[in-house]
């Protein structure tokens, strides 16, 4: 089995992410996409990360009819700082022959080196960054892939800032996702 594992905050999730996840899935030949939305990320400051229940019922409406697309909540369950090591061991013991590939944008590429027990992360899992508009590809070791997808110029973070000035997300997210938003006063 080959399964992609897209962690991240998620602060709200976009069409970004979905995009990501459905061209990885169908580049490498996946069996499925799982969904891991962090409890609390080890290198965000950001104190405007809405609760990690929010962020997943988010991710968990934005995914819902894919068959191919999973959520887990692995890392809110453990809580603290979710290490993606930490989250890795966990997947290997749910899933000891399955072939995993950790999937990512391209902003992450220039910290990899700096993430905890980075050696033991790439023997556990294949790296697969994806293009990003704005950030440029370092490739810094054999085990991390790159591939190439749709880019979508959109970040949680310009969401957020939009949503605090007052300006439209409509078009920026699932409807599901932007209702909830809406409904629940989230990033205001």
């Amino acid at each position: 089995m080959r399964i992609g594992i897209f962690g991240g905050t998620f602060n709200p999730i976009h069409f970004g992410h979905l995009v990501l996840a459905q061209q990885a899935y169908e580049k490498l030949n996946l069996d499925k996409v799982i969904f891991i939305p962090s409890f609390y990320p080890p290198h965000k400051k950001d104190c405007s990360i809405v609760s990690a229940s929010h962020r997943y019922n988010m991710v968990k409406l934005a995914i819902k009819g894919n068959p191919r697309f999973e959520i887990s909540d692995i890392e809110i369950k453990r809580k603290g700082r979710s290490f993606l090591i930490d989250t890795l061991r966990q997947l290997k013991k749910i899933y000891p022959k399955a072939t995993l590939f950790f999937i990512s944008g391209s902003d992450v590429s220039g910290q990899i080196r700096r993430w905890k027990s980075i050696d033991e992360i790439l023997s556990l899992a294949k790296f697969v960054l994806a293009k990003r508009p704005g950030y440029r590809l370092k490739k810094s070791n054999r085990n991390i892939a790159m591939i190439s997808i749709t880019e979508l110029d959109i970040s949680s973070s310009m969401v957020r800032k939009k949503i605090k000035a007052g300006q439209s997300i409509r078009y920026l997210m699932p409807l599901r996702i932007y209702r909830y938003i809406k409904e629940k006063g989230l990033y205001q």
